[in-house]
């Protein structure tokens, strides 16, 4: 999956940047400035959806939505290409009563925090300051896993309670790849929209994954129960060996934000600006 999500990235971007130097440099208007060095502050809010082993589809009525925001910089390195390096956290949630496997009535949350370094690439040069851009970006990073469940009126860590009997690694490799629009407000500041998905080399992040453990090899009364939630709806306990999830797609988190980028500039871009406010005599 990865390689395929690699040479898929790879392929977009530079059809993507081809297209965008094809604009060319002619078309600049105004005052050239050097890119290379142009540092600018990123923030963004909007939503995260889960897709994963708990759910079968999107269902509109419960899409098991969860709160996103990243704090993050551009570093200008081309006329079209930044790299980006962001910090970023989301809610996820997920429950088998409105899927097609509701008989084994399993669930979870969590709320995560996950670290991000890529590259996003611009369809319009820096230096044609377009009041409209188009991106594309990717990216890897890692995100820290801490799924929980509710029974009984009580939150619990299902990491450590190892539902499935096997302990997993809680700080997977994460791939990003996304698209978005910027649009200039001022001068310095720009406000857009961005669509992401990424992509966990895990999946645990519902801490579902392939077969129902024996009970006996669990640690806890509490680790049987949330193994195991057949019961609860009056289903019949499931035999171990059984499907409790598939291991043959990973799971992910979708990102939907509204962005704010707020440019700082670089020093030849700093003194030009001290100049205009203070013009000497």
């Amino acid at each position: 999956m990865s390689k395929k999500y690699l040479l898929s990235v790879a392929l977009c971007l530079t059809l993507f940047h081809q297209f965008a130097v094809g604009q060319g440099r002619s078309k600049f208007g105004g005052r050239y400035t050097d890119p290379f060095g142009v540092l600018s502050v990123t923030a963004g809010v909007g939503v995260a959806y889960y897709m994963g082993d708990l759910n079968d589809g999107v269902n509109m009525k419960h899409l098991g939505l969860g709160p996103s925001i990243s704090l993050g910089a551009l570093y200008r390195l081309t006329e079209h290409v930044s790299a980006r390096g962001e910090l970023r956290f989301y809610q996820v949630s997920g429950d088998q009563q409105y899927s097609k496997n509701f008989q084994n009535n399993l669930s979870f949350k969590t709320f995560n925090p996950d670290i991000n370094l890529g590259v996003q690439a611009d369809l319009f040069a820096y230096n044609r300051q377009s009041p409209i851009n188009p991106y594309l970006f990717a990216g890897v990073g890692a995100t820290y896993l801490s799924p929980k469940a509710q029974l009984g009126g009580t939150w619990y860590s299902l990491p450590e309670l190892t539902t499935e009997g096997v302990k997993y690694k809680r700080l997977p490799l994460v791939f990003t790849a996304g698209i978005g629009v910027s649009m200039k407000t001022t001068q310095r500041l720009s406000l857009g929209l961005e669509l992401c998905n990424n992509f966990v080399n895990s999946d645990y992040l519902d801490d579902v994954s392939t077969v129902y453990p024996n009970p006996d090899q669990l640690p806890s009364d509490i680790a049987r129960a949330l193994s195991d939630r057949a019961p609860e709806i009056g289903e019949q306990p499931r035999q171990p060996g059984w499907n409790r999830g598939s291991a043959k797609s990973k799971d992910s988190y979708l990102f939907l934000q509204v962005r704010a980028t707020y440019l700082i500039g670089n020093r030849t871009q700093n003194i030009e600006r001290r100049k205009t406010r203070c013009p000497k005599f």
